[in-house]
């Protein structure tokens, strides 16, 4: 008997019918003789249209106070989602039990809207397991030390799902989404992507860090950091089908690099359209000019990606990053206000209508000549590179939003990823 936890997507999750199919599913799993601990995210759509509504009231700079009733709000979605899960799987006749997150509890950091997990609490979870119960327990959220509900941030019910599952030491974590695996990029882009059967841990990592949608940044840490075995397979296969072909079906992110992976120079291409490009012109170049733009900015909890540094003239330099373009407004009313004027910079001018793509792959530690490939591959196409960032196993780009589908397509075809890896 292992003990699996299974994590269902809002897609999945998406109306009554799918709900009776997860119900199945998930009772399957049990009557084969396994511990199930299923997270499900809230119902498609549910919380875009329960944040619609806060919007509705308040559209006003976010406030502390004004962060708390959102996450307040936003958190029910998830709740009504293990609800009638709990229902589909009793009238399936399995014994189950749903939880909020903070019912577990789920401890989490006051960041509202971003909050981080600090600790789990799975007694009550392990006690109800034991008496033979299926638990379903919200994504999404968890509670503060002063009992303030909180969410993790977009996809976190991934995180919530592999973090329980390393708390649980369980055997392995199902991710079912609405594609059968992670692919060598997005097949709606690129209808010759191909699905890959293995993927390292790293190139996840690096993948979700960079724009793939499959999975939430946080929750392949997580994984990585605890060695949480995490799978990626479909929710729309029949419920029926055999568990033993499940259980091997769809993407396995591993943990070890060995001749059965898939090696190719490049395993992926990921693209990211919600970037924005702010620079400080004429900043003084002097020590600890980076903290003095970097450090209000990171205070204000906007993270920040690529980062550039031009050349010295006469004293004056050029500095621009990237952020999230949800962030794009607010950091760019913070420099003009504080940070310019702080800096003695001469003007502040921002781009929201980029976007990143990236190559990554372990075997880029090993081959020489992948970045010039890549940047030969877009000069080609007429695409004029305005930013560069690598790591050992990525590299990548920031360009004109417009370009960014032609760029993957591209990149796609000039590292052969249409085809099987040998």
């Amino acid at each position: 008997m292992a003990l699996i936890v299974h994590k269902y997507g809002g897609t999945s999750m998406g109306s009554t019918d799918r709900i009776r199919n997860v119900a199945k599913r998930v009772a399957k799993w049990v009557r084969a003789g396994h511990q199930l601990v299923v997270v499900p995210s809230a119902m498609s759509g549910e919380t875009n249209r329960l944040l619609g509504l806060a919007k509705e009231l308040s559209p006003a700079s976010s406030t502390p106070a004004l962060m708390r009733e959102l996450d307040m709000i936003a958190a029910t979605g998830e709740q009504v989602s293990v609800g009638l899960l709990s229902i589909a799987l009793q009238a399936e006749g399995m014994e189950a039990v749903s939880y909020t997150g903070w019912q577990v509890p789920v401890k989490t950091d006051s960041a509202y809207t971003k909050a981080r997990i600090e600790s789990i609490d799975d007694q009550r979870v392990r006690a109800d397991l034991a008496a033979g119960k299926v638990v379903v327990i919200t994504g999404f959220q968890g509670v503060d030390e002063e009992d303030n509900i909180t969410t993790l941030g977009r996809g976190g019910s991934d995180t919530s799902a592999v973090a329980i599952a390393a708390a649980m030491k369980a055997d392995e974590c199902l991710i079912y989404t609405d594609v059968d695996g992670v692919y060598t990029t997005d097949p709606r882009i690129v209808p010759e992507a191909r699905r890959l059967h293995t993927i390292s841990f790293e190139e996840m990592l690096e993948m979700a860090s960079l724009g793939s949608k499959v999975l939430q940044i946080r929750s392949v840490e997580f994984a990585g950091k605890y060695r949480v075995p995490l799978r990626v397979l479909s929710s729309f296969t029949p419920w029926d089908i055999d568990i033993n072909e499940e259980a091997k079906s769809g993407t396995l992110i591993t943990f070890e690099e060995d001749e059965k992976m898939e090696q190719a120079v490049v395993s992926g291409i990921a693209f990211n359209r919600d970037e924005a490009k702010v620079t400080l012109l004429g900043v003084p170049d002097k020590p600890g000019i980076a903290f003095q733009i970097l450090g209000p900015v990171a205070e204000a909890n906007i993270d920040i990606d690529v980062i550039i540094q031009n050349v010295s003239q006469e004293g004056k330099t050029d500095f621009s990053f990237t952020v999230h373009r949800n962030d794009y407004a607010r950091t760019m009313e913070l420099l003009e206000r504080t940070v310019a004027p702080a800096t003695g910079a001469a003007r502040v001018v921002g781009d929201a209508k980029i976007c990143k793509v990236s190559i990554v792959g372990i075997g880029m530690r090993s081959h020489v000549g992948v970045a010039s490939k890549m940047f030969r591959s877009l000069s080609e196409e007429g695409i004029n590179i305005q930013m560069i960032t690598t790591s050992e196993i990525k590299t990548s780009v920031v360009i004109d939003e417009k370009y960014m589908e032609l760029a993957v397509r591209a990149l796609h075809k000039a590292f052969d990823l249409d085809q099987e890896a040998a």
